[in-house]
């Protein structure tokens, strides 16, 4: 799919690679619509990139995304991709998961990816096509100590991503995910949970910048492959 004056929802904008992303994706002359729950950053951020649109959103609260869709139709008139990027980390060993922190991730990094994609899906079907991205992670790939939790949340995204795929073809609305290693960004600092050791006696890998991620998002929109490993 080409990328000049599509409208594109990113999820996550304020930081990390929501914003590289919305900055990245702006150049390339797309109408980006900035969800977040920071006001101030995204704001900011709305001030810098042109035809762009700000909408406080905290994803899991179904309202704020019901309101994130509506306020894009009623400025735009159609929603051509949804990126779905915002997503929260957790720390910890198997038998000291609170469940508790569990259900939060759940509920940030799967269910409210789902009920975007239920919101926006009659809206591309009946504009005749679409986009949706969603950002996994390259941990799916592996089985990392202390990160079990964070990890079976992308494993249920992929599981989603792909199952999407096929069902919304028929329809011509691409369903497709990117895959990026560990990133430069806030990950750690707002991760639920701590395991200071969690690295300890592996071998640091190497990190990517938001911005590298944020040209694969384009290779994704542009190529519609199935997966983008980063």
């Amino acid at each position: 799919m080409e990328i000049k004056d599509k409208v594109i929802i990113i999820t996550g904008a304020s930081q990390g690679i929501g914003l590289a992303a919305a900055k990245h994706l702006s150049k390339l002359g797309a109408k980006v619509v900035l969800a977040a729950r920071s006001k101030d950053l995204i704001e900011k951020l709305g001030k810098e990139l042109p035809n762009s649109l700000v909408i406080v959103t905290d994803m899991r609260k179904l309202e704020d995304i019901k309101r994130m869709v509506d306020k894009t139709l009623e400025k735009y008139g159609r929603i051509d991709i949804l990126i779905n990027n915002a997503g929260q980390g957790s720390v910890g060993n198997v038998e000291n998961i609170n469940i508790d922190d569990y259900k939060r991730i759940m509920d940030l990094n799967v269910y409210s990816i789902v009920e975007a994609m239920q919101m926006v899906i009659p809206h591309m079907r009946k504009q005749g096509g679409g986009m949706i991205v969603n950002i996994s992670s390259q941990v799916t790939k592996m089985h990392i100590p202390s990160l079990s939790a964070y990890s079976s949340t992308k494993y249920a995204l992929n599981s989603i991503t792909m199952t999407a795929r096929t069902e919304l073809a028929k329809d011509k609305i691409i369903v497709n995910m990117v895959l990026p290693k560990m990133t430069s960004t806030n990950f750690m600092k707002n991760s639920i949970g701590s395991d200071p050791k969690w690295m300890s006696g592996r071998p640091m890998p190497k990190v990517d910048t938001p911005e590298i991620v944020a040209k694969d998002i384009e290779r994704a929109i542009r190529s519609e492959e199935a997966e983008i490993i980063v």
